[in-house]
């Protein structure tokens, strides 16, 4: 039986500590915070309790798939809630948009909401996103890139034709959409890679596909529930897991990955090591050797991604009719874009910037019938003190915040006489809670043709050093993050 450890308990640590354990490995999780599940953390308060990150599963075979090939199906030990209305969108015209879960359902509910023909024109769209998505799952979602992927992917001229890499998302979505609010609609999901849809591939077009065709789940209770039942799976398994144990280096043995050494001097040995810690700090601050060094410096070449500026809302009563996931388009999309990632001048908080609700309609999440947990949430630029935006600047945290609540009401949803608690989550607060550089959500975002080739493998260059987790391949996102486990666990291979 071969040892590995495991740097970080995030969801992509767990999952892969467990499939290695299903293989035969002894493995041991070593997590610097006090709890598990990383950027999938919770916040409890007076008997509201918060998911303070992702608050969507989409891919749901992703997870089920895990726990189907380590043991006892998912079903057995985690229930998901599919949403009957994936998301509720209001355009700064005014208009309102239900968006089904149901992808069949997708075309009469645009019809309805934007007018006639705004239905074909999103499913002519989505043919071609699904095509992408055809093309690109196996040799770029489900496997370690590599140069032949590219070679083989440069060959087949349809392939190429058809996943455009000389094209933006933007550029590919106004070939198809002439109605503004339906290219508004695709920007949003360059966001969920970190990205800006006007250097974002045409290829993220496969990110609304895999949405809608696999629908938009919530798991009862709250999503932080996937990392207790990846927890209860890996220990299961005879996985060991320490928390409070942080990692101030990754041991070499003859330019091999042998191990860690945690901040009290305490060697864990090791015949492999993971890594599900930004790829950045990995490089950076972990890994010694010109190996790391060259790759830490092609990590800086890149665009990190955009963070997140987050408020928590305790509401004594919630507005009826709220729907489970609410976006409030900003006036100017390019504006907010601009602004996170500096164009045109330094990076700055949006003045008016899109806002995302998450609004669960769960008895398990509050303290009384009718209450509220909303998670709020605004893109926002990186915490950079030096060259854009020090969001531990007194005060700007909660004139920030003052600013969004009041926009929530301006746009039409207005609670400022229900919030009994508030807590404010910013980039900064991000970096330490996960020590992810700058609060970058997605460590390098997908901006540029190139972005998928230049996000850090799965396999590091230092023998016996893996990389798994939203900052390496095939990127962040829980599904993506489930995926990047499954490649790293075919890399190492049974013991």
């Amino acid at each position: 039986m071969s040892a590995a450890v495991v740097v970080g308990a995030g969801i992509g640590g767990l999952a892969a500590a467990v499939r290695l354990a299903a293989q035969g490995h002894r493995v041991v999780v070593v997590e610097q915070a006090a709890d598990v599940g990383g950027k999938l953390g919770t916040w409890a308060h007076d008997g509201f309790l918060f998911d303070t990150g992702p608050s969507l599963l989409t891919m749901p075979h992703v997870l089920a798939d895990l726990f189907a090939e380590t043991g006892a199906p998912l079903s057995d030990v985690l229930p998901l809630q599919r949403l009957d209305v994936a998301c509720r969108y209001r355009f700064p015209d005014g208009t309102l948009l239900d968006l089904p879960g149901d992808v069949a359902d997708v075309p009469a509910a645009l019809d309805a909401a934007l007018g006639p023909g705004r239905g074909a024109q999103w499913s002519a769209f989505l043919r071609r996103a699904e095509r992408i998505w055809d093309i690109t799952r196996e040799p770029f979602l489900e496997s370690p890139i590599t140069v032949g992927d590219m070679a083989r992917l440069s060959r087949r001229l349809d392939h190429v034709a058809a996943v455009a890499p000389w094209r933006s998302l933007r550029g590919l979505g106004a070939r198809y959409l002439e109605d503004p609010r339906l290219r508004m609609l695709l920007d949003r999901y360059a966001t969920y890679t970190g990205s800006d849809p006007r250097r974002a591939p045409a290829a993220l077009a496969a990110v609304p596909y895999a949405e809608q065709a696999f629908g938009s789940w919530y798991v009862p209770g709250g999503l932080h529930r996937i990392a207790e039942a990846l927890l209860d799976r890996a220990r299961a398994l005879g996985v060991e897991v320490r928390t409070g144990a942080e990692v101030v280096e990754v041991l070499l043995t003859g330019g091999r990955a042998s191990g860690v050494r945690l901040a009290d001097e305490t060697v864990v040995a090791a015949d492999v090591v993971v890594a599900n810690a930004d790829a950045a700090q990995v490089y950076g601050r972990l890994v010694p050797g010109d190996r790391a060094r060259r790759a830490a410096s092609r990590i800086r070449r890149t665009t990190p991604s955009l963070s997140g500026f987050v408020l928590l809302l305790s509401l004594d009563e919630a507005p009826p009719g709220q729907p489970h996931h609410e976006v409030l388009f900003a006036e100017d999309y390019d504006l907010e874009f601009d602004a996170v990632f500096g164009r045109r001048g330094r990076a700055r908080p949006v003045e008016r910037p899109t806002l995302y609700v998450s609004a669960p309609d769960d008895p398990a999440v509050v303290p009384h019938p009718g209450a509220g947990a909303w998670f709020v949430l605004a893109n926002a630029p990186r915490h950079d003190p030096a060259g854009g935006v020090d969001w531990d600047e007194p005060g700007l945290a909660d004139d920030y915040a003052d600013r969004l609540v009041a926009l929530l009401a301006e746009r039409g949803t207005d609670v400022r006489d229900r919030v009994r608690h508030r807590r404010v989550l910013t980039p900064a607060d991000l970096e330490r809670r996960t020590l992810t550089p700058g609060g970058s959500i997605y460590g390098t975002s997908s901006n540029g043709a190139s972005a998928a080739f230049r996000r850090p493998a799965n396999r590091s260059p230092v023998p016996g050093l893996y990389l798994v987790g939203g900052s390496s391949h095939p990127g962040g996102g829980l599904p993506l993050v489930l995926l990047s486990a499954r490649i790293v666990a075919d890399l190492v291979g049974p013991a």
